[in-house]
């Protein structure tokens, strides 16, 4: 099946149904808002959450690599609902035997409570998924999130949620290989929706300075902005191909040192990407009414999260140094594109 159809769905949907305004309607309202349950039903109707999935489970049979289009496309849409995250989940849920619940899935990282519950102190777009899928040591579980204790984090979208021992008990673990680490996964689904919003602060930053007026004529025919723009794509479309190159293999599993690449150079383009863009707007770019705002503020929240770049850059660091043979071979393995494009 072509995943571009995929991509193009994808595009399509978010472009009619995402807009702005439906985005802070979200970002205010939570799972609560009208606008979450239509947005995500008309993501059900294209099949996008379901796209991992075998096709005998109704699913596309996509590997990762093959939805990084749409992956794309959630992040220069700004979508504010976790569909990357649901679209793994339940690839590895139907992979346990265990039954997919309805809604947006969240990844999260876990730890047991002295009492014997579980508490996530950070999930990422904890607001408006219906469930969680968290790992706490070896183990994964699915909870659900009616009825969990939850508290408000920085970001809009973000929320810490806590299960009692009884709902824990009564949560289905989830069969998942131990070798694979949350981290990772939430860093190989980031980082393509990181190049998505990256590309979309680019070139909404090159139309504004196109059309901004100064001493009478626009300000992208000055010499100083246009070498901020030329840094702004540099970053961009570096950025681009090392999520490409992070999205690689087959079925859900990414490849470890593929992810610490992507995840390394998107962060670090996020920072700059965010930095240039602003810069170029001036004042107009940092109000809450300018649309700007929506996606240069999850840049720098994706930054962070599954990992800084200095966190990635310890893992490429420590792989290098593990390795018995020429460096050369190991940046063969990650950027060989036509083995794993």
């Amino acid at each position: 099946m072509d995943n571009d159809l995929f991509a193009d769905a994808a595009r399509q949907v978010l472009a009619d149904q995402c807009t702005p305004a439906v985005v802070r309607a979200i970002e205010a309202g939570g799972r609560a808002a009208p606008e979450a349950a239509a947005l995500w039903a008309q993501l059900e109707a294209t099949g996008l959450a379901d796209a991992l999935l075998p096709e005998s489970q109704g699913g596309a049979g996509l590997a990762l690599s093959q939805v990084f289009g749409v992956l794309e496309q959630c992040g220069a849409h700004a979508l504010p609902l976790p569909l990357g995250e649901t679209m793994v989940a339940r690839a590895l849920l139907a992979a346990a035997g265990v039954d997919r619940p309805a809604g947006g899935i969240a990844l999260a990282r876990g730890e047991r409570t002295p009492e014997g519950g579980l508490r996530c102190a950070l999930v990422r777009g904890g607001r408006v998924a219906h469930a969680v899928l968290a790992q706490a040591g070896d183990a994964w579980h699915l909870l659900g999130v009616a009825g969990a204790q939850e508290a408000p984090q920085a970001l809009a979208l973000d929320a810490a949620l806590a299960w009692t021992p009884a709902q824990l008990q009564a949560a289905p673990a989830v069969a998942v290989d131990a070798a694979l680490d949350l981290r990772t996964l939430q860093a190989a689904v980031l980082a393509p929706q990181m190049a998505g919003a990256a590309m979309h602060v680019f070139q909404r930053t090159l139309q504004y300075a196109n059309e901004r007026q100064q001493f009478g004529r626009p300000i992208g025919k000055f010499q100083a902005i246009q070498h901020q723009l030329a840094v702004m794509s540099e970053h961009v479309f570096a950025a681009r191909m090392a999520a490409q190159l992070g999205c690689s293999g087959a079925g859900v599993r990414p490849d470890r040192l593929r992810v610490a690449t992507a995840k390394a150079r998107c962060s670090e383009a996020a920072l700059a990407v965010a930095e240039l863009a602003h810069a170029i707007h001036g004042a107009i770019g940092f109000t809450a009414e300018y649309d700007l705002q929506l996606f240069t503020r999850r840049l720098h929240a994706w930054r962070q999260a599954a990992g800084s770049e200095s966190y990635w850059h310890d893992v490429a660091g420590q792989a290098l140094l593990e390795h018995q043979g020429l460096t050369l071979d190991v940046v063969r393995r990650i950027t060989d594109v036509e083995s794993v494009l």
